[in-house]
């Protein structure tokens, strides 16, 4: 008697509105499909498992005495790097795409599975399955909305594909490795990028209306090293608002719950990261997991500068003076925020120390608000590195 698997007999239980993690739902995607019937396993915010998913992907779990570990997860190696000819319109240098293409190109690879946008909105993603350089390059540049990366997951099955590259984020990557051995893969290869602060696309339009001086023309936006965002637009301008500037009370309640209860900014499960948040300003940082990890980049290094990582500058009294502010809504005038901004750059943490600083902040906030809005989630859902992490400051009840 032949066995059937178990998505297979799930295949009648396909959703179409269930979100089994309720209010905490990424929208990763995983739930759109037949492959829900993992969900309970997969799921990042049902059942967090970093530690264990970090073992079988990597063959070991990240050493929490080691401080680089203990931050940025299990790796090989660390760098900064930029591509030497950029591609155009790309957010930065334009590395993920040409590490996908190059994946595609040179047949280690069938499809690359990515996100475009629609031809309706710019920022509202369509993922996809790439099966050419073409479509490969229409899916440059972030999309800052949740996005349901792993819908795809059947058409990659009934494709029959064999070798893929799924470019995505954290908690997308946990459950699609929950789930990598009920693909019928031959390989698979992860490119992550780092991720926080996701919104619904109603949330992006209350950010750009609230903080952009021209929301209709911002091409991208990024959360950058010199402590202000930075607006792209249609002509080319480049705007930059002062964190410290951003209209706290207004956009305290626009980001994602999943994203205010998540701890892997880092995108601890894949096997190659490319992000900026450990590079200098106008470098981006790249981290190298594992060895599948370090045969992705040998494919595209002759075509980057690298350096190595450096760390400058104490993060702890700003992270310390970030949370009540933070917790309070503060918003300074805009003169004050700039002065702030302008001192911060010069005096302020650099390079890996900025990574640290961005996720204290970020883990310090997010502690918060699972205490106090799923306290009977907090011990389990807070991975250990999590809470040493945290453990460093003090909270307000």
């Amino acid at each position: 008697m032949t066995s059937v698997s178990p998505h297979k007999k799930a295949k009648a239980l396909k959703p179409t509105s269930r979100r089994p993690a309720k209010e905490l739902c990424s929208e990763c995607g995983l739930c759109d499909t037949y492959y829900i019937h993992y969900v309970k396993e997969a799921c990042a915010f049902i059942n967090q498992q970093i530690g264990e998913l970090e073992a079988q992907t990597h063959t070991r779990s990240r050493n929490l005495d080691n401080p680089d570990e203990l931050y940025f997860g299990v790796h090989q190696d660390m760098m900064a790097a930029r591509k030497q000819q950029p591609i155009e319109g790309a957010q930065w240098t334009g590395i993920v795409s040409s590490l996908a293409i190059e994946m595609l190109n040179r047949g280690l690879v069938e499809g690359v599975v990515c996100v475009q946008n629609t031809k309706e909105d710019r920022f509202q993603p369509m993922p996809i399955i790439a099966r050419t350089p073409e479509e490969i390059l229409a899916a440059r540049v972030n999309k800052p909305t949740l996005s349901p990366n792993l819908s795809v997951l059947e058409q990659i099955e009934q494709s029959g594909m064999k070798r893929l590259l799924v470019i995505g984020v954290g908690c997308q990557i946990q459950a699609l490795r929950a789930v990598e051995k009920q693909l019928g893969l031959e390989k698979l290869y992860v490119l992550g990028t780092p991720c926080v602060d996701n919104v619904t696309r109603a949330g992006l339009q209350k950010f750009l209306e609230t903080t952009s001086r021209s929301p209709e023309t911002v091409v991208h936006y990024e959360f950058m090293q010199d402590f202000r965002v930075h607006f792209k637009h249609e002509d080319g301008s480049t705007e930059m608002v002062p964190f410290f500037g951003l209209k706290t009370n207004k956009l305290k309640d626009v980001f994602a719950p999943s994203c205010m209860s998540c701890f892997d900014y880092v995108n601890s499960l894949a096997d190659l990261v490319v992000g900026y948040m450990g590079a200098p300003f106008g470098w981006q940082w790249i981290v190298v997991r594992n060895d599948t990890g370090k045969e992705m980049l040998d494919l595209v290094k002759d075509q980057l500068d690298t350096q190595p990582v450096m760390s400058q500058g104490n993060r702890k009294e700003a992270v310390q003076q970030s949370i009540p502010a933070y917790d309070k809504a503060v918003t300074l005038p805009m003169w004050a925020a700039k002065l702030m901004g302008v001192v911060i750059e010069k005096i302020g943490p650099k390079g890996l120390e900025y990574a640290r600083f961005s996720i204290d902040s970020h883990f310090t906030r997010n502690y918060l608000y699972v205490k106090r809005n799923h306290p009977e989630k907090l011990e389990a859902h807070v991975p250990e590195y999590a809470k040493r992490i945290v453990e460093q400051y003090k909270l307000p009840d």
